[in-house]
This record gives C-alpha cells, sequence and structure tokens, in this order.
C-alpha cells in the first residue's frame, strides 16, 4: 500500500460501527480457528468490507490484534476484579473473583476464548506491562494480605493463579463442551471452590 493511499484514508471519517463490527468479527475467527489463518484480507471477506476499509482504521495485522489483546484483556480483568478490596478476607474475595470470573465467561465465551488462543504470544507479552500496572498492585495487595493473615501460602504468582483458577476454568470448558455428567450447578460449584482453597492454605 503506497503512502498516498494512507494519506487518503486517513482523511476519511471514522465509522465507530464499521470498527465494532471489524473487532467483533476478529474476535470471533481467532476463538474459533486461532491465529494460523487469521489475516486482514479474510478479516474483509468475512466482515463483508473491503480490504482498503480495514486499513482505513487498522494499520494492519498486527495492530488489529494488540489492540483487541488489550481491549479483551482488560474487559476480563476488570469484571473479574469488580467489588475486591486489597485488605478483603481471602475467602470472600476468591468467591467473588470466582463468581465474577464465572459470570464473564457465561455472557462472553468468545471472548475467553480468544484470549486463551493469543495468550502465550508475543502479542500478550507486548500487552502484559500494562495490565500489570493497572490491575497488579490490586491482586498482589490481596495476594500479600492473605499471606500476612496465614490464609494463603507463599508461592511464584504463576503457581498461585493456576491453583486458584485453572479449576475453575476446566470446569467451565467440561460444562461447555458437554462432557458426559459435567453440568455446572450451585454443589459443583461450591465443592470445587472449597478444594481449591484448601490447596492454597499453608
Amino acid at each position: 500500500m503506497s503512502d498516498y493511499f494512507f494519506y487518503l484514508c486517513s482523511m476519511r471519517p471514522r465509522d465507530e460501527t464499521k470498527v465494532e463490527r471489524i473487532k467483533n468479527k476478529a474476535i470471533e475467527m481467532i476463538a474459533k480457528e486461532g491465529l494460523e489463518g487469521f489475516g486482514v484480507n479474510k478479516l474483509a471477506a468475512k466482515v463483508g468490507l473491503s480490504v482498503g476499509t480495514i486499513y482505513v482504521y487498522f494499520k494492519n495485522k498486527k495492530e488489529i490484534l494488540t489492540i483487541l489483546c488489550y481491549e479483551v484483556s482488560t474487559r476480563i480483568l476488570t469484571a473479574s476484579t469488580k467489588g475486591l478490596e486489597p485488605d478483603m478476607d481471602f475467602k470472600k474475595g476468591m468467591r467473588l473473583q470466582w463468581e465474577n470470573r464465572y459470570e464473564f465467561y457465561r455472557r462472553y465465551p468468545m471472548e475467553v476464548e480468544f484470549i486463551e488462543r493469543i495468550r502465550y504470544t508475543p502479542i500478550y507479552k507486548s500487552i502484559e506491562g500494562k495490565l500489570t500496572d493497572r490491575y497488579g498492585k490490586l491482586l498482589g495487595s490481596f495476594i500479600k494480605t492473605a499471606e500476612k493473615n496465614g490464609q494463603l501460602a507463599k508461592m511464584p504468582f504463576e503457581v498461585y493463579w493456576s491453583l486458584a483458577f485453572a479449576p475453575l476454568y476446566q470446569l467451565i470448558n467440561f460444562n461447555i463442551n458437554t462432557v458426559k455428567g459435567c453440568k455446572i450447578n450451585k454443589e459443583l460449584f461450591e465443592l470445587t471452590f472449597e478444594q481449591v482453597l484448601k490447596g492454597l492454605k499453608p
């Protein structure tokens, strides 16, 4: 694409409706098909717009992925930490995060799947610092308070996250993929939650 083309594109008014269509379709494509086959040409065809229109709003494929990665991650973390306080009782704070995460997953499964597809890529690594700056203090203080109060064993953050939340997501995946006999209900949710808390205690 020539510099003149991009100059002409930049002069066109921004249509936020089209921007949202592009973003939503990109999230859906990556959630369903992965990153391997994702490209601007394919995205344009799927969303019913010209390739040139895509380039009006995004410089390239990398910019699309970076913007989406940050926006979706922010939505997930904002929802997950809603109501959380740094000095909250550990069990209460954990239950709040479980309920928040489950509700977000239930309402926006495509966005969660999108993040799972992109989590271990350089794109995610490139925005991880911004996420840490925005949410790290709150989550770090919550963890340190729990350790100080003897409610949580000291461990690397990666271990904590794996023990604290991976069981919830796996339970949800079983439910979504209709594993025989696995249907999330209050009893199953509580049983899993209590077992996780036992595994996190000192």
